[in-house]
């Protein structure tokens, strides 16, 4: 177990991981970074398009890419389906299956549970290699109590290693209303418990905002720590405590200051998914097709701004 020391000599080992890079090197030495854009199917779940539905909307919307939930996947090969012939449909629609959404409880405190998460994870992070993606979000699901974040950095650590095994890598997922893991500053600090180089985070306008973050923070971010930023926005006219997934709007529809946010991404450098994820109810009563077409209308009007 890391003691308190030694984390305090990794986390300044490892400032470089999170520092921006126009505080280590000169400004010109900052590689632009370049966006892409993906749809997180929770967009339009309400629609129930179904699996290959889901990939055929991303597709004729415009997408680069696809965050796809495992409950799906899994359900789509219980109803007989096959994993090849997904793993043809997805190569086959152009999309880059660039991350899943898992809820697997590799974080909790419970030994017993913890070792069924680690499995879960395995589980999935196999499934996920035969389809092509190298990525899945990790939160802290389960974890009902408050967290020692040095022993939840040996957990990713952990986990880390699970990837590299698996090929598909982990992405420290944080939630704004979730009282035990909710603020970049905890994030932050089990990615440097972790110290590894292939810790990354997985930020979202929204949780920043509703777990009381703020943006300023996302100065300080190399670009390599983040890959896929999840993107929406928030409205001014309830209190943010009280604020849930349903109230998130397109991007650029409230009052997230989204060129600032855009602008200092761009700034840490690197390659950069651009992913929208919504759980708005009224858009769910809309076309699908019509939802995913203005969220990337929407996304790339704001990436233009900057």
């Amino acid at each position: 177990m890391a003691s308190r020391r030694n984390v305090i000599k990794t986390i300044g080992i490892s400032a470089g991981a999170f520092l921006a890079p126009e505080i280590l090197h000169a400004s010109s030495d900052v590689k632009e970074t370049q966006f892409s854009f993906c749809l997180n199917t929770s967009t339009i779940m309400g629609q129930k398009p179904g699996l290959k539905g889901y990939l055929d909307i991303a597709a004729k919307a415009g997408y680069d890419g696809v965050e796809l939930w495992i409950r799906d996947i899994q359900e789509y090969l219980s109803s007989g389906n096959s994993l090849s012939e997904l793993k043809k449909y997805i190569s086959d629609s152009g999309l880059r299956f660039e991350n899943a959404i898992g809820f697997a409880p590799w974080m909790v405190d419970d030994d017993e549970k913890r070792k069924a998460g680690f499995q879960q994870m395995e589980k999935e992070m196999e499934l996920l290699a035969e389809l092509g993606c190298t990525r899945i979000a990790a939160p802290a699901a389960g974890v009902n109590a408050p967290l020692d974040l040095f022993k939840a950095g040996e957990r990713y650590k952990s986990l880390l290693d699970l990837g590299r095994k698996t090929g598909v890598m982990p992405q420290l997922e944080f939630w704004g209303a979730f009282p035990y893991f909710h603020h970049l500053g905890q994030v932050l600090m089990v990615a440097a418990v972790a110290d590894d180089p292939d810790a990354r985070i997985l930020p979202d306008v929204y949780h920043l905002f509703r777990g009381g973050s703020g943006y300023d923070g996302l100065k300080m971010l190399n670009g390599n720590l983040i890959e896929i930023f999840h993107m929406n926005d928030f409205v001014d006219t309830i209190p943010r405590e009280k604020q849930e997934d349903k109230d998130r709007v397109y991007p650029g529809d409230g009052a997230a200051p989204m060129k600032q946010i855009l602008h200092d991404i761009r700034n840490s450098g690197g390659k950069k998914v651009l992913s929208l994820e919504l759980f708005n109810q009224d858009y769910w009563k809309q076309d699908a097709l019509q939802v995913a077409r203005t969220g990337l209308s929407k996304m790339k009007k704001l990436v233009g701004e900057i």
